[in-house]
């Protein structure tokens, strides 16, 4: 594996099991405070000097497990991130600060050339897959319910980190149908949207993805949240295949994370996906 490790400390944790999105605070709060007029505001893989994703990038695990591999290479004339998933599990992690509002937008190309056999989303055994975007969000624990606010604290107790109180995973699965709202079996802290479904038409084809966070957020956390915009604090690549004991593998462009009122706009300029 050619990305730099970060494991985890503490205890398995329900939260972080799921999916590994547990953050070290310390690497959130030296992330400089991204404006609404400086868009994008993450650092493009093409920009790697080496194989290593160019900070502040991170890779996390957990204790015991073997890492996915998470590569920047040379494809299809780009320099894209590759993620493999060998009985693995990992994930990348870029922390921000990015106000959430109605132009906030998401922005990326992907492209899936092996399933992690087996996995299914909806059951705990099944949680693995080869490729998930996930957007860490703020949301202020106190209007979380009691219950909700006690697994968190305790999520955070046992690995010592500052978890995230929301996370949303977009998802390319196996066999789920497009358009999938899902609440990950393990917690409801961690919500789930299935973007595309299965093998592309043609093998190799890039698809490209466009997402207003907001209305998504709604759409995933509107039960809890209500008028609430909480920030976005951090964007994951997540792949893992340790529950089904699988293999995946997949492929990233640059992930654009775009806020403030030009943003849709600035979004367009993501290139279109090959082969569609």
């Amino acid at each position: 594996m050619n990305a730099r490790t970060h494991r985890l400390a503490g205890s398995r944790g329900w939260f972080a099991r799921s999916t590994g999105l547990a953050l070290s605070a310390l690497l959130w709060a030296a992330a400089p405070a991204a404006h609404a007029e400086e868009a994008p505001a993450l650092v493009p893989f093409s920009s790697a000097s080496s194989g290593q994703a160019p900070a502040p990038w991170r890779f996390t695990t957990l204790p015991n497990k073997t890492a996915t591999s998470f590569e920047v290479v040379a494809l299809d004339g780009q320099r894209v991130l590759k993620v493999e998933a060998d009985r693995s599990y990992g994930n990348l992690v870029h922390p921000t600060r990015t106000p959430l509002n109605a132009a906030t937008t998401l922005a990326w190309r992907w492209r899936v050339d092996e399933f992690v056999e087996n996995a299914d989303l909806r059951t705990r055994s099944g949680d693995d897959g080869a490729a998930k975007v996930c957007v860490f969000f703020d949301f202020p624990t106190d209007k979380l319910p009691v219950s909700e606010r006690t697994r968190l604290a305790l999520a955070r107790s046992a690995t010592g980190e500052q978890v995230p109180s929301e996370a949303l995973c977009y998802v390319w699965d196996g066999k789920e149908p497009k358009g999938s709202a899902l609440i990950n079996a393990f917690t409801k802290r961690v919500r789930m949207v299935v973007l595309e479904s299965g093998p592309a038409t043609r093998p190799g084809t890039w698809m490209a993805e466009r997402r207003n966070l907001l209305a998504d957020y709604k759409r995933a956390f509107g039960d809890e949240a209500g008028d609430a915009m909480p920030d976005v604090v951090a964007v994951a690549i997540s792949a893992d295949a340790d529950n089904t004991q699988g293999h995946g593998i997949a492929y990233f462009s640059d992930v654009m994370l775009l806020g403030g009122p030009n943003a849709q706009q600035a979004a367009t300029t993501v290139p279109p996906a090959k082969g569609q």
